[in-house]
């Protein structure tokens, strides 16, 4: 997979540099340096870095590549290049560096969504005591649960196909021989993945059971010395990819003008960092007056989300506008989903420490 993003942005370079200046190579452009090759040097080598960092972390992992980690493979690409480019004072084209990113994003975007309409399960075999987690992701839309082997079982039984993924409960106590039967298959590169994890990814929720007290006190979240950073970095990839995002923006706008009648922008109050509540934008999805019988999650092929409505909500490009909310500093590029105040209440009297979400600040894509 990784090799086919670097392809994709070979190809976005060639492109572009037939569109903006008339060759098909880089080095073929005449600029006042006279070659491209520092800006497509940059950003190939940016590119390289950023795979190498998303796949390391896991992603590859995952047997539906998300559209997530094609925007975390941009985005550090994007501000690796304009840092350089800034620093080294080598000439570059806003034109060219423009049309290469949006380029490059689009076709890893339309990549993964033509993979994503493939059928796909992962099929695993998990080590667990608590046979109703494994239930639970087997009745999931996207997993296939071969077995379910106690901690303490014979591992010579275990119907362990390639293909299969190993998931182990790390809350449960291996015996010494399922120990090392699940040292020897990760070494011998069987996918071994914890179970919270693929909990997680299959039915979107944490387990609750995996929650135990005191892992509040485990991780100073709230004292972070690297807040402040993260902060600045949101916001400056923000403000630096503002004219990709403004360009998009615009022409949902129109879009939703002419699809429905109605304000463009949905603004809605939700729960942020420390409790404290902010407004949240969108582009309008549904049709007004939607809450008139009051607040209510939005379902699956809901009734009162119009047609453009349908595919914002699918492409999750209604929440472009929340990027403003990332330049005022309610959001994150990546947190806890905020949710609105009636439901915050709902949430912390029925699961335990839910409140502790709001530690840090709410996020664009998240949990």
């Amino acid at each position: 997979m990784w090799i086919a993003d670097l392809l994709w942005l070979v190809l976005a370079i060639v492109v572009a540099t037939q569109r903006v200046f008339g060759v098909w190579m880089p080095w073929l452009a005449d600029t006042p340096t006279g070659t491209l090759m520092p800006s497509a040097g940059l950003t190939v080598g940016g590119a390289m870095f950023s795979i190498f960092v998303t796949y390391r972390a896991g992603e590859a992992s995952v047997p539906r590549p998300s559209y997530g980690q094609a925007i975390a493979i941009v985005t550090p690409t994007l501000v690796f290049t304009a840092i350089g480019l800034i620093v080294s004072r080598e000439y570059f084209s806003r034109q060219w560096l423009l049309a290469v990113f949006v380029l490059w994003a689009s076709l890893l975007l339309l990549h993964r969504a033509l993979l994503r309409l493939r059928p796909w399960t992962e099929q695993m075999v998990v080590i667990t005591g608590e046979t109703a987690l494994a239930d639970v992701i087997n009745a999931s839309d996207h997993a296939t649960v071969i077995a379910i082997v106690a901690p303490d079982d014979d591992p010579s039984e275990i119907p362990l196909v390639e293909s299969a993924t190993l998931v182990v409960d790390l809350r449960s106590v291996l015996s010494e021989d399922m120990a090392r039967f699940v040292s020897s298959a990760s070494m011998s590169g069987q996918n071994v993945r914890p179970l919270v994890e693929v909990y997680e990814e299959h039915t979107g929720r944490l387990p609750l059971v995996h929650i135990v007290r005191g892992w509040e006190i485990t991780r100073p979240v709230a004292r972070s010395r690297y807040a402040p950073i993260k902060r600045v970095l949101e916001a400056g990839v923000t403000i630096v990819t503002a004219p990709l995002w403004l360009a998009l923006g615009g022409l949902i706008a129109v879009a939703i003008r002419l699809n429905s009648r109605g304000p463009v922008i949905y603004r809605q109050t939700r729960t942020g960092k420390d409790g404290s509540t902010f407004t949240l934008y969108k582009f309008r999805s549904m049709v007004v007056d939607a809450e008139q019988d009051g607040p209510q999650f939005a379902s699956t092929n809901d009734p009162r989300t119009t047609l453009l409505g349908r595919l914002l909500r699918r492409t999750r490009l209604d929440e472009i506008p929340q990027l403003w909310n990332v330049v005022l500093g309610d959001l994150a590029l990546v947190g806890p989903r905020p949710e609105r105040p009636v439901f915050v209440e709902e949430f912390s009297r029925a699961i335990p420490f839910y409140d502790a979400r709001h530690l840090v600040r709410p996020g664009i894509t998240g949990w």
